[in-house]
Formats: C-alpha cells, structure tokens, sequence
C-alpha cells in the first residue's frame, strides 16, 4: 500500500487562498505573506502531495487538473478542521452562550431560567436588526430566536420552531382599511406586495425595504402613506404610533418563529437553551 502523505493544514490553507485569487502576490497579501515564501510554501505541499497544483501564466496562475480535484478536499480539510477544534474548546469549557433576537422578539424568560440552571455561565444576549443576517453563520451568536424565513440556509442548522403568530395589515391611521374588524388579500386589490427574503415582512413596492433602511424607517414611509405592511401581529412595534393602525389579516399563513443554532456547536448551553424555549412556549 502507497505510504499516506503527511498533510500540513497550514500549507493546505494556503493552498485554498491562492485558489481563490489565482494570482500568488494578492494570496500572499491577503495571507500576509511575502510572495516568495508563498511560492515555496506551496511548492512543499506540491511535493507532500506528489503533484503540481498550478500552472504558472504571464496573467496569473491557473489550477492543473490535479489542483481542481483536491481543491473541494482541501475546503473540507480546512473546515472539518475547524470544526474539530471549535467542538474541543466548547467540551472542555462548556461556560459561555450568546444568544441572538431580533426585532422585538422576547427572549428574557428563557435567559433567565437557563442563567438559573447555570449560575456559574457566561450567558449574554445580542439584538440583532433586520440587516444583520450573518451573526449566527459567522459564529457572533450561538443561539437565534428569530421569525421565518431565516436570511441563511435552514438546512446547515438545527431549526426548532417555538410559536406561530397570525398577521396583520400595517396602514396610515387615515387610511380606509384603519378601524374594519378584518382585511383579506383580495381587499388590496392590486397593490403589489414584495416579501423580505431576510424576514417575515411583507412591503408593497413603495415601502420596500433597501439595504441602508432601519424598520423604524420603513414605519415612516407608511406613515406618510407611501405603501402598507403585512407584519407578524406580535411584533407590537407599529402599535406605538398613534398614525399607524394594524387590522387583523386574513389569507395568509401565520408567521412561525423558530430557535436555530449551530449543528456543529456542542456546548451544552446551547441544547439548554433550545429545550427551555420550547418548553415554554409549548401549548
């Protein structure tokens, strides 16, 4: 049997970057790096590895064919990497938990039972706006309460709903609708509706969010009659300006509101919390 190359993760990583830009002098400025002590880095994985990954070219540097084939395998040795050391320090340190919401989601309750249960923890919390879509993919949160849709891929995390909430229809105080016991999707007529990929709001064309836009904002627009909003019912926020009116909405499913964390995390703080949510929220 051909004997197994002993890999270096470091030259490994290194290798991924270059790949990335395809020019050694931008991967060694990222890597911060000289370029010739890139090149020999790369030329010991090269030889570790028994095969050229890059063909050098007067516009940069291209992958060879044995290059592209170990490419996804290098990411994976990277990550799983990571992954195993993330794990090892939540085993051994098990202390510490951040737990993300955002809007005005509540998560008080369940802080405070799990802070019960661990006096000895870490327990912080983090409210997140509707632009930050990246606090618990990018590891600044363990723990997310948060409406659907969530702004990341649901199947690269546990997601565990807790409650639904029914919708409501967010108008100018003055508008007609202001006052009816109800409003149904065909009552708007054709108002044109464009759901947020990020939240479970849903914005006609004139009050559509934009990347630079708070909620607050977005309650301004509708307030000077700019467009209407269909909202999650518990998110009480429009219900504290006296030129907004919220009706009951019909048509519609509820809007659910889940817990996610990480598939990879194992603290145990973070299951704690996951089961407490629940069990609170349970009916």
């Amino acid at each position: 049997m051909p004997e197994t190359p002993d890999l270096d993760l470091r030259l490994v990583r290194y290798f991924t970057v270059v790949a990335e830009h395809l020019n050694f002098g931008r991967a060694a400025a990222a890597l911060h790096l000289a370029q010739p002590a890139l090149s020999r880095q790369i030329q010991r994985l090269e030889h570790q590895l028994g095969a050229r990954l890059f063909d050098r070219t007067p516009q940069g540097s291209r992958l060879t064919d044995a290059g592209r084939i170990f490419l996804p395998r290098a990411h994976d040795l990277v990550d799983t990497a990571h992954e195993a050391a993330l794990a090892t320090r939540a085993a051994a340190s098990p202390g510490a938990l951040t737990v993300g919401y955002v809007g005005d989601l509540v998560v008080t309750p369940a802080v405070r039972e799990l802070r019960r249960r661990h006096p000895g923890a870490e327990i912080t919390t983090r409210h997140l706006d509707w632009q930050d879509t990246s606090a618990l993919p990018e590891r600044r949160v363990d723990a997310l309460v948060a409406r659907l849709p969530l702004p990341f891929p649901a199947d690269r995390f546990r997601v565990e709903p807790l409650y639904d909430e029914a919708r409501v229809l967010v108008v100018p105080a003055s508008h007609p609708f202001a006052g009816k016991e109800s409003v149904a999707l065909d009552d708007l007529g054709g108002t044109e509706l464009v759901a947020c990929t990020s939240s479970a709001a849903i914005w006609s064309a004139g009050a559509q969010p934009t990347a630079d836009d708070s909620f607050e904002d977005k309650l301004e627009l509708i307030a000077e009659g700019h467009g209407v909003a269909i909202l999650p019912a518990g998110d009480r926020r429009p219900t504290l300006r006296e030129d907004l009116a919220t009706i009951p909405f019909e048509g519609l499913g509820p809007c659910r509101v889940v817990v996610a964390t990480r598939f990879t995390d194992h603290n145990p703080l973070a299951g704690d919390f996951r089961e407490i949510a629940r069990s609170q929220n349970s009916s």
